[in-house]
């Protein structure tokens, strides 16, 4: 429950941002003003004694979350993926969070299966190991199912780990309240927003059904995908705090000692990881937004193997388009097509001037081009798009902020693969078979197709919505404005579909 019972939690959190050394780091990195400055460090200096010490060989903000435990630590990796608040530099130390905790009990987990399940553990599996792995949310256990012997990945939510993350966020949204209200200019960076962004996270990854279900449609979008695979998820062993996965084996992606050991391709393999980061980008809209080496494999038979599916990214169809005219763009080095991109969506007010916007966007990309090959970097491209952008007045868009974020791991993972390797290259072929698929000819046939299903589906309450119109109109009583749009865009594509004029029909209507 919200309430000022919290400031001792907060006391607590500021003890231990002193005594790490964290604080000062924290507080330039959102370019904290004077009264919040000052009102950090009431909370923190005098009790410094009360902090927590933590790790001293962890830079300090990852010293600082890691003592302070669990909710603190996830916190920190939802924010290393927003740099539009906290910075470059920020962002980039919080990624080194190692999301490793003392496990529970094997008793505690069995006892926490069966509840969820309602069946004895032992009727289940016929082996069930001490934790292979334990984070801040959950740990997983290697099991042997009773009934065919096989070998599967038991995920288990930590005890009680829901009332704990839920006093946190409770302390994070009084943190949030206090700062706005001593630091008015703040809130442009929207502390409230981000704690719910980061509630929203959190609350989804504490129902394990939620992302068995993304796993499932991640599978379903990728099954087709060569030298790609995911393990299976086990519906009939899952349930809300357990989720039950096949067991993947395989090479850890960054030990590349024992890659070359097996026997695998890291040049191929680096190209691979890229190209599937971009496919499921643009053509799903569903991405792993997590695919650091920790949460990739490499099979036995060459092919990449994804894990850990708590966050995942979703871009909306149109957004993407926009996303992959842009990269299309600086691939051809079209500068002023890039800069049109970013007015027809919206993304740039209109009173801007798009040339002006075109020689900004020149000054990104020419130094980049410029680079040796193996320096390209389609995330750092990404990062001076955003800062240049920011200055023509764009909006920060969280979905575009969590894939640079991604990109830029991804690109990471695959550098280290193959330090060689040229980006423009890798991803050109995958931006260009998305363009002539999704903006082309074909692509607008499919779009009008589309619009007639919904035509068919809205049309036959076409006569009723209209007879309330005219009957409303006669009396006098305003239309409900949903209603009136709905019939306005209708009638208007009905006519263009037909061939008459839609100024017309709109003229009609109105």
């Amino acid at each position: 429950m919200r309430g000022p019972h919290n400031i001792l939690r907060l006391i607590r959190t500021g003890a231990t941002l002193e005594r790490t050394g964290a604080m000062g780091v924290v507080l330039d990195a959102f370019d904290a003003p004077k009264p919040l400055r000052l009102a950090a460090r009431l909370l923190g200096w005098p009790f410094k004694w009360l902090g927590y010490y933590g790790d001293p060989n962890m830079p300090p903000a990852p010293r600082a979350l890691t003592a302070l435990g669990p909710a603190y630590i996830k916190f920190g990796q939802v924010l290393s993926t927003r740099p539009d608040v906290v910075g470059d530099e920020m962002a980039t130390q919080l990624r080194v969070l190692q999301d490793k905790l003392p496990p529970f009990s094997v008793s505690e987990a069995k006892r926490m299966v069966e509840s969820e399940l309602g069946i004895a553990v032992d009727s289940l599996f016929a082996e069930f190991s001490e934790p292979v792995a334990a984070a801040s949310i959950a740990q997983v256990h290697k099991a042997k199912l009773a009934q065919g012997g096989e070998i599967v990945a038991v995920k288990v939510l930590r005890p009680n780990v829901e009332r704990d993350f839920r006093k946190d966020i409770d302390a994070f949204y009084l943190a949030a309240s206090m700062i706005e209200l001593l630091s008015p200019s703040s809130r442009r960076l929207r502390p409230m927003d981000v704690i719910t962004h980061f509630e929203g996270v959190v609350m989804g990854e504490l129902d394990l059904r939620l992302e068995s279900a993304a796993a499932s449609e991640f599978a379903a979008n990728t099954s087709n995908d060569p030298g790609f695979q995911l393990p299976e998820v086990k519906w009939e062993l899952s349930g809300r705090r357990v989720m039950t996965l096949g067991w993947a084996e395989g090479v850890p992606l960054g030990d590349n000692d024992a890659l070359d050991a097996a026997g695998h391709d890291r040049v191929a393999l680096s190209e691979r990881v890229l190209q599937l980061f971009l496919q499921h980008a643009l053509r799903d809209g569903f991405f792993h937004a997590d695919m650091h080496q920790g949460n990739l494999k490499v099979a036995p038979n060459g092919d990449i193997i994804a894990l850990d599916f708590g966050i995942m990214g979703h871009i909306d169809e149109y957004t993407r388009r926009v996303y992959a005219e842009i990269l299309y763009g600086f691939i051809r080095r079209d500068y002023k097509r890039v800069a049109e991109v970013h007015f027809e969506a919206g993304y740039v007010p209109n009173n801007r001037d798009v040339d002006e916007f075109a020689r900004a966007l020149r000054a990104v990309g020419e130094p980049i081009f410029g680079m040796d090959a193996t320096r390209i970097s389609m995330g750092r491209l990404l990062s001076y798009l955003f800062e240049v952008t920011e200055r023509f007045g764009m909006e920060t868009r969280t979905e575009l902020i969590l894939l640079q974020r991604t990109m830029v791991v991804v690109e990471g993972v695959a550098r280290s693969l193959d330090p060689k390797m040229n980006i423009w290259n890798v991803a050109k072929p995958i931006v260009e078979d998305y363009i002539k698929k999704s903006i082309g000819p074909l692509a607008f046939g499919k779009d009008l197709g589309k619009t007639a299903l919904v035509l068919a589906r809205f049309g036959p309450r076409l006569p009723g919505l209209m007879e309330q119109l005219l009957i409303a109109q006669a009396q006098g009583t305003p239309e409900p404005r949903s209603n009136t749009l709905k019939i306005a865009v209708v009638w208007a594509t009905l006519g263009a579909v037909a061939g008459g004029g839609i100024v017309a029909a709109i003229e009609a209507f109105l």
